[in-house]
């Protein structure tokens, strides 16, 4: 006698609009995964590719809206999906839109509105690992927006990256986006500082970086020695100086600062640097941690 046959559930359809690096992987990743894909791009040759691995092309942004209940924009940031999707709006009711553009946390609200003025639901993300690794088990995502519309896609948009929730605020994955990459870029331009002064010796990039980016490494587990939870310190408003001070910080960043002057250097980077620890040690706090420049950079909201 035979086994009953039991409906097996269809992998849910996906549209991807912006077909750069990144939204390119996330059409290959949710094709592998078995999904129904519909793409558009503003080029349509950058589609090739994924259409010839499964992908249906879109011939306009609305044709593309309606081929799935979840839409996932791959663009530069929301000027660019206002411009794609300002003449389809008639197309965005029940869809949800979700945004892993780059942004500011205020346009993320902002592009909230607009979305729940047509209809449509809302999710912000921020892609916290570069186009080769989305699938991966390495891959993460922030998001933000309304709880029951992130639980109802969280299935789907685990198949590009772990799905990280901050809260129902939109603008809070663009925040800590915005956060990450700031640790990021300050110090990929820390370690082309870095080069640079070494260069003025003769010491060649190919020479320099690896005990560099050795260093950068090194940071974290710095850091958390000694930590059980990093940044309790700072939100007691504790900055014990035990182990360093603020003082002995300041005066390394007032010999990177002299340093970089003789060299010849731009000083941009490392007079900020500098004037974090001098705000600190103007304000009486000399003998703190080096923590305490948090102050520094609270000082215009302060105001």
């Amino acid at each position: 006698m035979n086994e009953p046959q039991h409906p097996t559930s269809t992998p849910a359809a996906v549209t991807v609009i912006g077909l750069g690096p990144m939204g390119q992987a996330m059409t290959r990743t949710l094709l592998a995964a078995g999904h129904a894909v519909t793409v558009w791009n503003r080029t349509p040759a950058r589609a090739e590719g994924v259409v010839a691995a499964g992908a249906v092309l879109a011939a306009t942004p609305a044709e593309a809206l309606g081929a799935g209940g979840l839409v996932l924009l791959s663009l530069t940031d929301h000027r660019a999906m206002y411009d794609v999707l300002g003449g389809a709006t008639g197309s965005l009711a029940g869809r949800t839109l979700a945004n892993l553009g780059s942004d500011t946390p205020d346009r993320s609200r902002e592009a909230a509105r607009w979305a729940a003025r047509h209809g449509a639901d809302f999710l912000t993300g921020g892609v916290m690992v570069p186009a080769p690794m989305v699938g991966t088990p390495g891959a993460h995502v922030y998001y933000s927006g309304d709880p029951e519309v992130m639980d109802r896609h969280r299935a789907v948009l685990a198949e590009i990256g772990e799905p990280r929730y901050l809260g129902a605020d939109p603008g809070l994955a663009q925040l800590m986006y915005q956060a990450q990459l700031a640790v990021f870029l300050s110090t990929l331009s820390a370690l082309m500082h870095a080069t640079a002064m070494l260069g003025t010796a003769g010491v060649k990039a190919t020479e320099a970086l690896p005990d560099l980016l050795a260093s950068a490494d090194q940071v974290g587990a710095i850091l958390r020695a000694g930590e059980s939870r990093p940044g309790a310190g700072i939100d007691a408003g504790e900055h014990p100086g035990h182990l360093s001070t603020v003082t002995m910080m300041g005066a390394t960043a007032d010999h990177i600062v002299e340093t970089s002057t003789a060299l010849g250097l731009d000083l941009a980077l490392p007079l900020a640097v500098q004037a974090h620890y001098r705000h600190a040690i103007d304000h009486g706090h000399g003998g703190d941690n080096w923590t305490r420049i948090i102050d520094a950079v609270r000082s215009l909201r302060a105001h």
